[in-house]
């Protein structure tokens, strides 16, 4: 049975970052990169908020030069997925299949997910015209007509964000009436760059490919009351129906708040359980971005290294 100073579950910014750290101070550790090696990045096309590349950076070449930079000193990668932990003793044990390691210090970052429709069409244009993060892509839309998806904080967040760059912004809900907090819902409907489409769900993100590379043209929407479909031409399309952090795994072991988030102690990466540390999306359910993540695996790491010290574990 393999036994590591460190096992980090998940591999998104926070993960890798918390590789190198933790690499760096001697700590030897094992990634599990899980089912989406990289997070959600690697559903990005070009990255251009992380602080560094002033030409910006295609999100999955940003994770590998991160996991590359953290084998450098010492990091391992395994591209499988934890199917159950064991943190009621230590040393802690991790469970892939049948297969088990033990670690004296774990480090979670197992990211969130951003709900998405379900379509094969959305899939189809994700990066290509879909999005789920107005921070990271709305700037690709400058000076062109875009599509929100949502009628809750989520979506109404998203589409007075891309009010700065698109010339219009339409809200596309199935209900005739927002969920959204009220000064959220003001803010949306006094917005003279949004409309809104009442009663509508997305069928169909149809597009065109132009010179090998896919582009998005129209939506097909469904009236839900009378079935009716239409074409709808945008540009892009923003899914806000929120975000779902991947924390099934921790049910009943971790503490976590309402909607599923794990809790860290002050402005530490301590869980409620010494030794077991949370960065990144699956404990941060305000900023979500890749610097931030980053930030917080640097912290975990920091944490999990000083933890492991006064438990006199070097």
């Amino acid at each position: 049975m393999e036994h590591r100073k460190v096992i980090i579950i998940g591999s998104g910014p926070a993960g890798l970052t918390a590789a190198l750290y933790a690499a760096r101070a001697n700590l030897n550790p094992l990634v599990f990169e899980g089912n989406q090696p990289g997070g959600q990045l690697t559903i990005t096309t070009e990255v251009e908020n992380y602080p560094g590349f002033p030409e910006g950076i295609q999100g999955p070449k940003l994770m590998d030069e991160m996991r590359k930079q953290a084998q450098r000193f010492g990091a391992a990668s395994k591209f499988e997925h934890v199917s159950k932990v064991d943190f009621g003793e230590r040393p802690f044990k991790v469970f892939v299949g049948e297969t088990q390691y033990k670690a004296d210090a774990v480090v979670v970052s197992t990211g969130a997910s951003a709900k998405l429709l379900g379509l094969d069409s959305e899939k189809e244009y994700m990066g290509y015209g879909v999005s789920a993060c107005a921070t990271c892509d709305g700037f690709f839309f400058k000076e062109q007509e875009v599509a929100v998806i949502g009628g809750g904080d989520t979506a109404m967040e998203e589409a007075l964000y891309l009010t700065k760059y698109a010339t219009k912004v339409t809200l596309i809900h199935r209900r005739e009436e927002l969920r959204a907090s009220k000064i959220m819902q003001e803010r949306a409907l006094n917005n003279p760059k949004i409309a809104f489409k009442w009663n509508s769900v997305v069928e169909e993100v149809k597009g065109v490919e132009e010179n090998g590379l896919k582009k998005m043209t129209h939506l097909v929407l469904k009236n839900v009351n009378t079935g009716e479909l239409e074409d709808f031409p945008v540009q892009g399309l923003f899914i806000g129906i929120g975000h779902k952090p991947n924390t099934e795994l921790f049910e009943g072991i971790l503490d976590m708040d309402e909607t599923g988030y794990l809790k860290t102690q002050g402005k530490s990466t301590y869980t409620n359980i010494e030794g077991v540390f949370a960065c990144g999306d699956v404990q941060d359910h305000v900023y979500r971005q890749a610097v931030s993540a980053a930030g917080t695996g640097c912290m975990a790491a920091i944490d999990a290294e000083r933890w492991l010290a006064a438990h006199g574990i070097e």
